[in-house]
């Protein structure tokens, strides 16, 4: 092997090496478009079919029933309807970006009166309304809930949530959000996880990929971007080289503790400052246990309950870990476990060592 084929692979094993330490990510996965996102829309409707399971109480379902017949020509008192086939929801879906007409949405159909279950069901042909009232999409057909449920006189059996429930493709899109992505001349960029740093390198990823400055930061959250001249009404393949433009996105250091469940979450940039922590446990154990006391037997003496206490007090030998200024977020977990520290134990003592100022991370507790 000559000398050429060393180098060869000497740098190709450092292009691996840096490849799997990096902490680059695309920018798609780090911004969003303004302007580029889906949109809500939600609509009443009814679902029919149900083996008994529907509303049995829900005025407005009664309602509901009368007025839809009213439309299809029966005439039908609202005080003489009450049918068990039938339950009140609500239809949602979210409209994407870009949707045009005729496009197919899943739906996902909510309960709102009393009824047990929407297995089996199929729902009515029911509008979908955006926030400006408009009217988006239409849907309808078999509701399906993933499970069942099943009653009896003493026992029931249920899986999953048998009130809610999904169409695959129910909705068909009637109406189109207008916006024309390649009529645009500037964009603007907003950061997931808002942060001076990130947006810094976002701008400056983004000038050298074009060589010229057409990025700018306006906050922590935003930068706007103007469209070279070479991408004017070509915008879709302008912001397709900017999706997989590598970042190395920054963010707070930050500790997450979740006192309910016990779980904690701490990010790679925590430090915790010199300080020295003592850990021990004191377990107090009491146990009765009466001592009773029977005369003989044709005997006229009384039964005697004498009680008896044992009580038995353990503590744990304490250790004290003193920790030097600027330990990682490794060491940290390290030291901690080597004092037999348990995720609960570690919650209080995470409290204690920000209060007294050690800790150089935001702690947020849920």
């Amino acid at each position: 092997m000559n000398a050429t084929s060393l180098v060869r692979i000497g740098a190709a094993l450092l292009l691996l090496l840096l490849s799997t330490t990096s902490h680059a990510a695309r920018l798609k996965d780090v911004v969003e478009i303004e302007g580029v996102r889906g949109n809500p829309i939600t609509g009443f409707g009814l679902v029919v079919g149900l083996n008994g399971t529907g509303d049995s109480s829900a005025a407005f379902t009664n309602q509901s029933l009368t007025m839809m017949l009213e439309r299809m020509g029966i005439s039908t008192p609202q005080t003489g309807v009450k049918v068990k086939n039938i339950a009140s929801v609500m239809v949602t879906a979210t409209l994407p970006p870009f949707a045009r007409q005729g496009g197919k949405l899943d739906v996902t159909i909510s309960s709102l009166g009393d009824s047990k279950s929407l297995q089996g069901g199929t729902l009515i042909l029911t509008p979908l309304k955006g926030a400006d009232g408009k009217i988006y999409a239409v849907a309808q057909g078999p509701v399906s809930i993933g499970g069942f449920a099943v009653e009896g006189a003493a026992q029931s059996v249920q899986k999953n949530h048998p009130t809610v429930g999904r169409i695959a493709g129910g909705a068909v899109i009637e109406r189109e959000i207008p916006f024309e992505l390649n009529q645009e001349f500037q964009l603007q960029l907003s950061l997931r996880n808002p942060d001076f740093t990130t947006a810094t390198r976002v701008v400056k990823s983004i000038n050298n990929l074009f060589g010229e400055p057409l990025a700018s930061a306006r906050d922590s959250g935003t930068v706007q971007l103007t469209i070279p001249s070479t991408y004017q009404g070509k915008v879709v393949d302008f912001v397709s080289r900017l999706e997989n433009l590598q970042v190395d996105p920054d963010q707070t250091a930050k500790v997450v503790l979740n006192e309910r469940t016990g779980t904690i979450v701490m990010g790679e940039n925590v430090r915790v400052s010199t300080v020295a922590l003592a850990h021990g446990g004191l377990s107090i154990k009491i146990t009765e246990s009466p001592q009773v006391s029977q005369p003989n037997a044709r005997s006229r003496g009384a039964t005697v309950v004498t009680p008896k206490t044992d009580i038995e007090v353990k503590e744990k030998d304490g250790k004290v870990l003193e920790m030097e200024a600027g330990v990682t977020l490794g060491e940290l977990v390290r030291g901690l476990n080597s004092i037999g520290v348990t995720p609960r134990d570690l919650i209080a003592i995470m409290q204690s060592i920000k209060a007294s100022g050690a800790l150089q991370a935001e702690l947020e507790i849920l």
